[in-house]
């Protein structure tokens, strides 16, 4: 695996295809924001840390390759750039956090178009560089929440492949494991896109923790059954009443919540969206095939209808903690945070 999830090299943008793990690596090798873009869309690549750094790269390649003579034409190619970023995904937050903060810090400095292309590339990696710090830290604080002997539960991947380096929710099982503690791990399927199989399963097998798979209806049972003793999630978007994450997300917290298991959901502050509610998400709805189909092969009839949503929406009733790269925010911690925000 690549020392960072994604990377900047001289003009090139270098990350991994997850479309096509764990079966083979491919190192896709990005020289236009069309074709990072493109990547995005069809979810090569995906996690919403990784969307952010991601989606600022997007923005340094097109800076990088922009030809324009003045600082007004330079501003105008990037905007257009931006609203094809923006039109790839729209539910995860830190791609619009990461377009808008790399925009308004370019449209604040000064110099020619050079300086400014300067300005913007160093933004991009300045963003990748503070999430993978941010991951540590997650790490670090949620590592206290697991105990010795825990099994942990995890939705979706929230590893290194959906971020800069490290992991959010897989950051915090990551730092108790290097913390020697003895703890295995249980991961759902995540269908329809099988993140967890295909992904989670594959990070934990190469940094040898242990790990036993399910199917996302088996959730229940093995919360019943006392199989595992605490959740951790990751999120792509955290408004001020829930967590917006990989559909699913909402059936397994309120089954933790019925078994009495701690749901903990781990994310970078550029995660945060506290200005919204959840009325206000849209929750991106994807391909049918993705549910008619694994593969190439169908597994339904053709002609049914399909509904497919990418994320689902988890109030924060059922939420036992927030883990941040500033620490656990419990509920009085979060409402807090979320006063600072309106005021």
């Amino acid at each position: 695996m690549m020392t960072r999830t994604i990377a900047w090299h001289n003009g090139t943008v270098v990350t991994i295809d997850q479309t096509r793990l764990p079966n083979e690596t491919v190192i896709l090798e990005l020289k236009s924001c069309d074709e990072m873009a493109e990547a995005i869309k069809t979810m090569k690549i995906r996690g919403a840390p990784l969307l952010g750094a991601a989606a600022a790269f997007g923005l340094a390649l097109a800076a990088r390759n922009s030809g324009a003579g003045t600082r007004e034409q330079l501003v105008e190619e990037l905007d257009k750039a931006a609203e094809i970023l923006k039109a790839t995904r729209p539910t995860a937050v830190n791609l619009f956090w990461a377009i808008d903060r790399i925009l308004c810090k370019m449209k604040m400095s000064e110099g020619n178009t050079e300086a400014l292309v300067d300005v913007v590339v160093e933004e991009a990696q300045k963003i990748a560089g503070e999430d993978a710090k941010a991951n540590r830290l997650i790490g670090k604080h949620g590592a206290a929440l697991i105990d010795d002997g825990d099994v942990v539960l995890t939705h979706c991947n929230a590893g290194a492949l959906a971020t800069v380096d490290y992991g959010t929710a897989l950051g915090v099982v990551r730092a108790a494991w290097e913390q020697k503690k003895k703890i295995r791990v249980v991961a759902t399927e995540t269908r329809p896109m099988l993140q967890g199989a295909r992904l989670t399963t594959y990070e934990l097998k190469q940094v040898g923790i242990p790990v036993t798979l399910i199917t996302d209806s088996m959730v229940g049972y093995v919360m019943y059954r006392r199989l595992i003793n605490k959740v951790v999630v990751g999120a792509d978007r955290i408004v001020n009443d829930a967590v917006i994450n990989k559909i699913g997300t909402f059936t397994i917290a309120v089954l933790a919540k019925e078994h009495h298991i701690p749901f903990y959901v781990a994310a970078p502050k550029s995660t945060l969206d506290l200005t919204r509610s959840s009325a206000d998400v849209v929750i991106e709805e994807r391909n049918p095939e993705e549910v008619t189909h694994i593969g190439s092969q169908r597994i339904a009839p053709e002609g049914i209808s399909v509904l497919n949503p990418a994320f689902d929406i988890t109030p924060l009733k059922y939420v036992t903690a927030i883990i941040c790269e500033d620490g656990i925010l419990y509920d009085k911690d979060f409402q807090r945070l979320r006063a600072k925000r309106y005021k």
